[in-house]
């Protein structure tokens, strides 16, 4: 059987410890996953063993480099990936397999890893706002006509992983680029990623101990997210809570994203509905930057029945067939609870299941051995309702109508928003919104990317500390009093 081990500095360590992947449609075995515990994390981010003490020694252009080589390994080349070599088709049918994300989807997130390794140029500009990047290997120079400096702030960033899609990866990646290594810690059900990034990497000259990838359980993860000077964690609410103040930690939970619509919704919403339909169900619904609400003016029953006309009409379909557009779940049991969960919240007064009628057989489908949720658009008569603030791994969406007066306060937390309306004022509210992260203004689905804008935080500020910097001229034995303080 095909055993993933653990990277510590790029070199393999097999754990007596492992963890078992097996194919969520029949069962089988896919692989043994070794599995660092928090001492051997602890242990290998305190002696240095996973850092930036090469990385420090290469220019930015070389970084670059490596990344722009490990775009083409990743997406085309035969890997190591354990005790196996691992071709692009294997990964594909490894991640299918064991995480349940269709192929097609699959090939989409990875075309998408492979851009952002490929275009680190561009993402980099966007995180740093145009810094000529010389400046880090340098330490100083300049930007705007203004002197800068910038103190790296962390050898190593943890990331604590998720399993809902490989495209968040992509968030990651810009750190080697950066000079400062990667302690990984992958989901459960997906090292097959990180380790073929991590893999693709060290193929194309990125130093050995800038990488680790820790296959761990709920204390490795902790051990971590506290070891690191700066690190992300990817999860639900009630994995990013205790995280949420900590100032090192960049965090990632659910988006509720959304499309708004202000009082001129009914001249609107019919020309842009593929839109709406693309921000719900793109990736199969998997992602923080899917729609999870539609707030409007006018016509949210319209709009709603609309919606679930054209949501209703994806099936679920096999993980091998190239029209599949939605993600199954691992277990048929916790597709089941999520059902029954928005079912007894259809019970609380003011929301209607608009898609019902459309999937008589209910809205947990079996395809192949594996469980779907079919996708659901509800109607809620306030924002208050609780089906208007969930957020589901699937397609799912509350289409809620509130005055324009209440509309922007109303949204509540919200990763990103698209505007859908031409009334500038709505649009001065939400970009002053400070509940607003992201803000598309027009016809831009809420699931399109700019690889050079950052996403729910910046990671190069998360990285570096710009600091003061004078330097004085090269004359020796003289000296300028300070001017008196203002």
């Amino acid at each position: 059987m095909l055993h993933l081990p653990v990277l510590r500095g790029g070199r393999p360590y097999r754990s007596r410890i492992v963890h078992r992947l097996t194919d969520i449609r029949t069962g089988e075995p896919v692989a043994e996953v070794s599995q660092a515990n928090a001492g051997l994390i602890a242990r290998d981010l305190a002696t240095g063993a996973v850092g930036a003490a090469s990385l420090s020694r290469l220019d930015t252009a070389r970084l670059l480099e490596i990344s722009r080589a490990a775009a083409a390994a990743f997406h085309d080349g035969v890997l190591p990936v354990g005790d196996q070599e691992q071709g692009p088709g294997d990964y594909l049918q490894q991640l299918s397999a064991t995480t349940g994300m269709p192929a097609s989807l699959a090939r989409a997130n990875m075309d998408k890893i492979r851009y952002v390794l490929d275009e680190m140029g561009t993402v980099l500009s966007g995180l740093t706002r145009g810094l000529d990047l010389s400046v880090l290997d340098r330490g100083h120079g300049r930007q705007g006509g203004s002197r800068v400096s910038f103190r790296r702030e962390t050898p190593v960033l943890g990331a604590v992983l998720p399993n809902n899609s490989p495209g968040v990866h992509s968030l990651w990646l810009p750190a080697v680029a950066l000079k400062v290594g990667l302690a990984l810690k992958p989901g459960a059900r997906e090292p097959w990623t990180p380790v073929r990034v991590a893999q693709a990497l060290l193929a194309s000259g990125c130093p050995a101990d800038a990488l680790g990838v820790y296959p761990t359980d709920h204390s490795g993860a902790t051990e971590l997210l506290l070891r690191c000077g700066r690190s992300m964690v990817f999860g639900d609410r009630a994995t990013v809570r205790p995280w949420a103040d900590d100032p090192r930690v960049e965090v990632h939970g659910p988006g509720w994203s959304k499309v708004v619509l202000g009082e001129d919704a009914p001249r609107l919403w019919r020309r842009h509905l593929d839109l709406l339909a693309d921000s719900v169900a793109a990736n199969g619904g998997r992602s923080c930057v899917n729609a999870s609400g539609v707030w409007t003016c006018a016509e949210g029953r319209e709009i709603a029945e609309a919606l679930a006309v054209r949501l209703g009409a994806i099936e679920a379909r096999g993980l091998d067939d190239p029209q599949a557009r939605l993600a199954a779940f691992p277990d048929r049991a916790a597709a089941d609870r999520l059902s029954e969960h928005i079912d007894r919240q259809l019970g609380v007064p003011g929301a209607i299941d608009l898609t019902a009628a459309l999937r008589p057989a209910g809205r947990v489908a079996e395809v192949d051995g594996c469980a779907f949720l079919l996708p659901t658009v509800v109607l809620c008569d306030s924002p208050d309702h609780p089906l208007a603030r969930s957020e589901f791994l699937f397609p799912f969406v509350a289409v809620v109508e509130t005055s324009r007066r209440e509309l922007v306060e109303s949204l509540g937390e919200t990763l990103v928003a698209t505007a859908l309306t031409e009334d500038p004022a709505l649009v001065d509210e939400l970009r002053a919104a400070p509940h607003v992260d992201r803000l598309n203004v027009g016809p831009i689905a809420t699931c399109t990317v700019a690889w050079d804008q950052p996403h729910e935080g910046n990671l190069f500020d998360l990285l570096y500390h710009r600091r003061a910097y004078q330097a004085a001229e090269p004359r020796p034995g003289t000296y300028s009093p300070p001017a008196p303080a203002a």
